[in-house]
């Protein structure tokens, strides 16, 4: 399932590790797992933890724990809008409020094109550039108003 490029990521990760720690490049080999695949199926996991050599159900319990890793198909852009409260308190819920009207999705969406996923997220440590955003989970928008949120999404569309 996973590309032959994609396995030579995982040994480059699995390499900064002594070999009886090969578990300690899981979230790096799952990252590049879902940057190929764009999500985390069931098979996919149990290929990674083949791969490592770790149980299924560890490497489950690391895919579910953190918020970054996709468990479900989303769209060509996911992005995740910070509406933690000092987020909340300036601007976040309404930035996140004017990306559902643009898009016409709710959180935990995708767009019918299946371009854009919009999710709520937990502080992203960017509280004093509220509103932030993050786009598929490498890229921070910080100071995000109505202008600068449609020129990302005219920007992702292209």
């Amino acid at each position: 399932m996973l590309s032959e490029q994609c396995y030579k990521k995982i040994d480059r990760e699995l390499a900064k590790y002594p070999a009886d720690q090969r578990q300690s490049a899981v979230m790096a080999a799952l990252a590049h797992a879902q940057v190929e695949l764009g999500w985390l199926s069931p098979a996919t996991l149990q290929e990674v933890a083949d791969y490592i050599g770790m149980p299924a159900i560890a490497v489950q319990e690391v895919a579910t724990f953190y918020n970054m890793y996709n468990l479900k198909p989303v769209g060509k852009h996911k992005i995740t809008v910070c509406t933690n409260l000092p987020c909340a308190l300036t601007r976040g819920e309404q930035a996140g409020q004017y990306l559902k009207e643009k898009l016409g999705i709710d959180y935990r969406e995708t767009t019918a094109d299946g371009m854009f996923t919009l999710l709520e997220g937990e502080c992203m440590g960017a509280c004093g550039d509220s509103p932030v955003m993050l786009v598929n989970n490498h890229r921070m928008c910080s100071h995000m108003s109505n202008e600068k949120i449609d020129a990302l999404l005219e920007e992702l569309k292209k």
